[in-house]
């Protein structure tokens, strides 16, 4: 069940605990690395689901899952989760933190979505030319490869999207005949 109050006041209470500590780019790190780990493996998010399982064993599960990759704070936060029986909400509360993070650090996120991968010469210039049309100081590019557009690329930067795909092209040119603005209509 998402609940995305709960994640965010626990990601908040968590960074402003890391900062407090001196430990944010730490945490930071195992976020990161906690959020990885719920994506790409369905079963240890639903261990952290489990009703059956109790929180002895799961504090004893993600202790040895993160042993050395944790630290003492992330620890603690995690076993204080399981504790109070909100470990179902972990990955959301690491994407909350992660987001809060960025915030912080004001760090913008630019999704680029391209039909091949890009040297690093033309990513530099596109972060480059973000920077100048946006303000931005901080930009963090997230590439995307799909072969579906065709050709162009898609580019998000907060809420403002750039589409020069040849799919994007090719599906308006579908809406025009199908609101047959190629046709007079001899009435």
């Amino acid at each position: 069940m998402h609940n995305p109050l709960l994640a965010t006041r626990y990601a908040k209470a968590l960074l402003d605990l890391s900062i407090e500590k001196g430990q944010l780019e730490q945490v930071y790190a195992d976020m990161l690395w906690l959020q990885s780990v719920c994506k790409s493996n369905p079963d240890f998010v639903n261990l952290l689901k489990s009703p059956v399982i109790s929180g002895d064993k799961k504090i004893k599960i993600v202790d040895a899952v993160a042993s050395g990759k944790f630290s003492a704070l992330t620890s603690s936060f995690n076993t204080l989760l399981i504790n109070k029986s909100r470990e179902s909400n972990l990955p959301e509360i690491a994407t909350a933190f992660i987001t809060q993070y960025k915030a912080y650090k004001n760090i913008q996120t630019v999704k680029l979505t391209t039909v091949f991968p890009l040297s690093d010469e033309l990513k530099n210039a596109i972060i480059g030319q973000v920077k100048k049309s946006t303000g931005y100081d901080n930009i963090e590019l997230e590439e995307k490869v799909d072969k579906d557009i065709i050709g162009g690329f898609v580019l998000q930067v907060g809420d403002k999207l750039v589409d020069t795909s040849i799919a994007y092209d090719l599906r308006t040119i579908a809406k025009q005949f199908d609101n047959n603005d190629f046709i007079y209509k001899i009435r």
